[in-house]
This record gives structure tokens, sequence and C-alpha cells, in this order.
């Protein structure tokens, strides 16, 4: 009898832990992913945009490359955009300024991606504050004038990044709508993922070199929102022309 109740006591022993390591695996990925979501807001803190309510952003995210940016300008402009926002990284805005006048030239809204592509979530505060300091000397020095959006280089952030980024003047921007076309995961794909923007959607595209596959998405998905009979806007008009939203964190 005894050595069944030893052994029965192994088998609920070995169960509870291995219980408990479920319960903690999965309370890491919680938080983990709690940690991503990064667009929050409080009443009393400053806020973090995912959508408006009028018109649809198209927001294009550039980090590094030298052969996608100005195809992704040109089919902008032959597709007759009129209005489009750039993320820029500092870094890079700082070794192609005849791309970036071209950005400018073509009536397009330029927004911080910071200087480094780093994780803000992982920075101290002052590191970050040196970040987005540093990407702001390069676009005064390139005479990119009255920036009002910051997004944050690898999308994390979190309520510190918001706080330094309104004391440079900046409005945190995220975005509703993800492409995905840094995956490459075809034009359809592509063309799909972004199909769902809605009125008030900020949608993420890339121009950097490892988006090889936005140029060609583009026009399917200009068709896709002129079917729709929805305005093309920038964020800034976005955000000064209805309400916008954010999410809270508790």
């Amino acid at each position: 009898m005894n050595f069944f109740v030893i052994l029965n006591g192994k088998a609920l022993k070995n169960v509870v832990l291995i219980l408990v390591a479920a319960f903690f695996t999965a309370w890491f990925l919680y938080i983990e992913n709690l940690t991503q979501i990064p667009v929050f807001s409080t009443k009393d803190e400053p806020k973090a945009i995912y959508r408006g309510e009028s018109g649809i952003a198209l927001t294009f995210n550039i980090g590094w490359g030298d052969e996608k940016a100005e195809p992704i300008l040109d089919t902008l402009k032959k597709e007759n955009v009129k209005n489009a926002t750039f993320f820029l990284a500092g870094s890079w805005a700082e070794s192609h300024p005849d791309i970036v006048a071209k950005i400018v030239k073509q009536g397009y809204e330029i927004g911080i991606l910071g200087y480094n592509y780093e994780d803000y979530t992982e920075l101290e505060d002052i590191k970050i504050s040196q970040d987005i300091s540093k990407a702001q000397e390069v676009f005064k020095k390139l005479n990119v004038k009255d920036i009002k959006v910051l997004r944050a280089p690898t999308g994390h952030f979190d309520k510190r990044t918001l706080k330094i980024a309104k004391r440079y003047g900046y409005t945190v921007v995220h975005w509703g709508v993800d492409s995905k076309d840094w995956q490459n995961p075809g034009v359809e794909k592509i063309v799909e993922n972004v199909k769902k923007a809605d009125n008030g959607a900020i949608v993420l595209l890339h121009a950097s070199d490892a988006a090889k596959q936005t140029e060609k998405a583009l026009p399917f998905i200009l068709q896709e929102i002129h079917k729709k009979g929805i305005k093309l806007v920038s964020v800034s008009e976005m955000i000064a022309n209805g309400e916008v939203r954010s999410k809270e964190i508790r």
C-alpha cells in the first residue's frame, strides 16, 4: 500500500510542477506581450495615436537602404498621391539628403523615426532623449521644418517615451493596420493586409530595402482605397481634422 501511495505522490508532484511551470510561462508571455502594446494613454498623460476619425494615412518607415525609397516615391507620384507620411531615421536621412529633399518636394510629411534603430523600452531616459535630439539636429541641417510626429524606431515604447517625445513637441504615432510588407509575404498578401483599412486608419508600410514587394503592391493598395472613396491624408492632417484614438494600459 505504501508503495502505491509513494508512486501517486510522485505523480501528483510532477503534475503540480508542470501546472506551475505552465502558469508562469503563460504569465511571462502575457506580460511580454502586454509591454509591447505600444499605443496607450491616460487622462493626464501624453497620448500615442493609432487611428483617426477621417481619411486614411499611409505611413512609410525608412531606417536603412539605398534602393527602395525612390521607386516608392516615383510610384506615389505616378499614382497622383498627394498625401503620405514618411517616418525617417536620422541616420538614414543624414546619408540620403537628396531623397529627403525629394520627399519634401513631393509634398509629403516627414516624421522622426529616432536616429538609431533602437528599442526605446530598453533605453534609459537620457538615451531616448539623446536619440531624438540627434535626429532632430539632422533634420534641422536638412532644412526639414515643422516636424510634428514621431514613431518609436522598433514600434515599442512606454509611458517614458511618450513624456520625452512630448517635451520635444512631438506626438507619438503608431498604426492600426499593419501591411507586414517587411516580411515579403507576396504582393497579394500585402494588399489583403491593407484592404481592411477603413476611414480613420493609419497604415504601416516600409520604404527600406527589406520591403522588396511594397512598390509593386502600392498601385493595388491605392486602387482598393479609391474604391472605398476615402481620402488619403497625412498623419498630421488626420490629427488636426478630427478626433483621434488611443488605448489605455493599466
